[in-house]
């Protein structure tokens, strides 16, 4: 049933032939929390099947409908994708008895490792300099620049005045910091006075900019870095464009497989922008469908892009862009919603990796109401897995022909 009413509930559970368990499958972790409600108040004690995103919700849920199984949406999508980021050997990435272990796409499972590519060449600072945001741009421009000017000044101090080095540096910093110039200056000759002005000029210039700049990243929301833990990786690393749920714990697991990563996301306002500020994961604001964030992002150095948000065609234009950026990157695609045009896109170009998020969590969800606790559910081709504990791996396909059988 699609968004039933207390008014179509009520007959189906309180009347005829009552079920046994009932799946309560949204999109949206309030309207499953409303049925949850809903259904413990129409039938106490009936079992209930819930799948929820946010941890929180989850945890709200467990604590008020006691016979209520939650099954998290993210836990049960982000391994597939993953592993589709690490290797695209790889099937599935998930923790079982305290150990992280892979599944193949044989339907194997091993220790989960994570395989560098040695060929990737390395940004250059050009490069570098580009995948900074526009505030950062100018504090490096103008530090740069002021520096330049600093070390000119002394160099002409050395050349003309015959200062020794450190009293070149230091009439050179007078000169730049406007405490001013040394008074022998007025007697040099005419070519020194004109490069002097004009140093006097752009440092002029460059102090404004860098102060600008100064004050705009101190007290600004940054959300990236020029160093450290929040700044745009250089290479290996994995753009995630989409910063749900989904999107953010995706994130985090890669950052646990020391993998770097850094987040493109059009919505200023999104709701798991701060927890990523909080965990200093770099994130870009802008379109993903956008070229040259792409490639400020670092699409050609990357070791995957992972188009991960909720719209199944906007993270097919992310795909589309890019392959037009750069033709031979994995992509990994996150499909399943409503609007979903992946059997028609495979058709027209290739697709590093398709997670049908549909089938899994349907999959997942037929797991728990047969009475099992898949720890987590992934997809070889067209054939459906899942793993369950001590590293068992069934073929759902033959498991539901032997249960009907």
């Amino acid at each position: 049933m699609t968004r039933p009413d207390d008014g179509e509930l009520r007959p189906l559970l309180l009347t005829g032939a009552t079920p046994d368990v009932v799946a309560i499958v949204s999109r949206d972790d309030i309207v499953a929390l409303r049925y949850a409600l809903l259904v413990e108040h129409l039938r106490p004690g009936i079992r209930l099947i819930v799948t929820i995103f946010d941890r929180t919700t989850a945890g709200e849920v467990a604590r008020s409908v006691p016979n209520c199984t939650v099954l998290g949406m993210t836990d049960a999508i982000v391994p597939s994708l993953l592993a589709a980021c690490v290797d695209e050997e790889l099937s599935s990435i998930v923790r079982v008895d305290g150990r992280l272990v892979a599944a193949t796409k044989d339907g194997s499972i091993t220790p989960a490792r994570v395989p560098v590519n040695h060929n990737r060449c390395p940004r250059g600072l050009l490069g570098r300099y580009r995948a900074l945001d526009t505030s950062s741009r100018a504090l490096v421009l103008s530090f740069a620049a002021l520096f330049t000017i600093l070390g000119l000044e002394a160099l002409l101090g050395g050349l003309v005045f015959h200062d020794r080095w450190y009293d070149a540096i230091w009439q050179s910093t007078r000169g730049l910091t406007t405490v001013g110039s040394a008074p022998r200056a007025e007697h040099g000759p005419a070519w020194y006075k004109l490069l002097s002005t004009g140093l006097m000029l752009a440092a002029l210039a460059m102090v404004g900019l860098f102060t600008a700049s100064l004050v705009d990243r101190t007290t600004g929301r940054r959300l990236t870095g020029i160093l450290g833990s929040r700044a745009v990786p250089a290479r290996e690393h994995v753009i995630v464009v989409g910063l749900g749920q989904v999107g953010l714990r995706l994130c985090v697991e890669l950052r646990e497989l020391g993998i770097p990563v850094v987040v493109i996301e059009r919505d200023e306002e999104a709701r798991c922008l701060p927890l990523a500020q909080q965990r200093r994961i770099p994130v870009i604001l802008g379109r993903g469908g956008n070229r040259f964030l792409l490639e400020r992002a670092g699409l050609h150095h990357a070791r995957a892009l992972a188009a991960v948000s909720s719209g199944g065609l906007e993270n097919i234009s992310v795909a589309v862009t890019a392959r037009a950026v750069a033709p031979h990157q994995r992509i990994v695609l996150r499909a399943g919603g409503s609007d979903d045009i992946t059997d028609e896109s495979r058709s027209l170009f290739r697709i590093g990796a398709v997670c049908d998020t549909a089938r899994i969590i349907g999959a997942l969800v037929a797991c728990h109401i047969a009475g099992e606790a898949p720890v987590n559910v992934f997809l070889i081709g067209a054939r459906t897995y899942a793993l369950f504990p001590g590293g068992r791996v069934m073929n759902l396909a033959a498991w539901s022909d032997t249960a009907m059988g």
